[in-house]
């Protein structure tokens, strides 16, 4: 006969109300209710919640309290029901502790082992990281990065896993570390590139108009090298994309993305795009950069720039809709070229302006489709592609 497998029923407060599985470190919140450590900082520091999971209660505090008599009862328990006991879980960081490790980093002798403890500590916990995040720790990072140590990507990987709030972010956000980082795109290998272009789209996300207007153009065309990489993840494409969003409202920007060639490659990342944001983000992008007369250029000398506009309007979503009108009226009103015009109509981007006309787009994007139809109406009558009475 084969083994009776015996089913050993876990005490229901042995369980995180989170998770429901058994907790490893159980901390009590300012309700009394105990969640695993892991979960509840996950709830209350990466997801922004301010509430009590179980009770839904306002939080007056984050304070979390280490419950070491239930942890103890459960790791008795584990022992005596022959189950895998959970370690002891390792103290949270402290303040003193990590002024002590960065008192060492800053010791030529002891800085290697320094920064490998302090991304051995990050690695830990969330505790660690917000403990790390809202010491000198970031800002000594950065000096290093910026003085191009020889343990920069030391201190890059470590700034990456931290995952800096906008208080962290502000003191950062200076010509000289996005300097450095640009540098790091130009030079550095993989891993090193991929930190630094997350790092400079939370920058860029909350940086002052004087950091913006101030960014140099090799960095977009570093940026543009990185959305031409085959290898490069979806995430980092959408980090450079979101890069270029912060930046191009301003129109030295848009001449800065447009001389580095991004409208083309944007192109070439619409041709295959199925992600509805993704694509969003992309029209944002090339809308932008046709605002200016070389970003138009660029569109209008690739092969599919105006076809695979005309492709995504009424195809994505309302916000794709209005951006592809946006670029076609760019393009209509600054660089219709007899030869655009035909290009616009052979590309299908007339007959999309005229079903714009039918469906409900909004009033704004209806009516910069039928601006653009007026505009060249002769144009296109004569070559037959728009009805005559649809703009009469």
């Amino acid at each position: 006969m084969g083994e009776v497998e015996i089913e050993i029923e876990i005490p229901p407060y042995f369980l995180c109300p989170i998770t429901l599985d058994i907790m490893r470190d159980p901390v009590t919140l300012s309700t009394g209710i105990t969640y695993d450590r892991e979960s509840i900082e996950q709830w209350l520091f990466t997801q922004q919640n301010t509430t009590c999971p179980a009770t839904k209660q306002p939080l007056p505090n984050l304070d979390l309290t280490p419950n070491t008599t239930l942890r103890r009862l459960i790791q008795s328990w584990c022992t005596l029901h022959a189950v895998q006991r959970l370690p002891s879980p390792k103290p949270p960081l402290t303040l003193p502790h990590l002024l002590r490790i960065l008192s060492q980093a800053s010791l030529p002798h002891l800085q290697s082992k320094s920064l490998q403890t302090l991304k051995s500590l990050a690695s830990d916990s969330l505790t660690n990281r917000r403990c790390i995040a809202s010491s000198p720790a970031p800002a000594f990072l950065a000096s290093l990065i910026i003085a191009k140590s020889s343990f920069s990507d030391d201190a890059l990987s470590i700034l990456h896993s931290l995952h800096l709030p906008e208080s962290a972010l502000k003191p950062l956000s200076t010509p000289a570390f996005v300097q450095s980082l640009t540098l790091v795109l130009q030079l550095g290998t993989y891993q090193p590139r991929v930190f630094a272009i997350n790092l400079l789209r939370s920058i860029t996300e909350i940086a002052e108009p004087s950091l913006l207007i101030s960014l140099k153009p090799e960095l977009f065309s570093e940026i543009d090298n990185m959305l031409k990489d085959k290898d490069i993840s979806r995430k980092e494409m959408k980090s450079a994309m979101k890069v270029l969003i912060a930046a191009c409202p301003w129109g030295r920007n848009r001449m800065k993305a447009a001389e580095a060639g991004v409208a083309a490659a944007v192109v070439d990342l619409l041709l295959d795009v199925v992600d509805k944001r993704e694509c969003e983000m992309m029209m944002m992008v090339l809308e932008m950069v046709c605002q200016c007369a070389d970003g138009r250029s660029e569109l209008l000398g690739h092969a599919a720039g105006l076809a695979v506009v005309a492709k995504k309007i009424l195809r994505v979503s309302g916000a794709a809709t209005e951006r592809g009108v946006r670029i076609l009226h760019s393009v209509s009103r600054y660089s219709a070229t007899a030869a655009v015009l035909v290009e616009m109509v052979q590309s299908g981007a007339v007959a999309k302006l005229w079903l714009v006309m039918q469906v409900d787009c909004g009033a704004k994007t209806k009516e910069r489709a039928r601006e653009i139809l007026k505009a060249h109406a002769r144009a296109w009558r004569t070559a037959s592609c728009i009805p005559n009475n649809l703009i009469s």
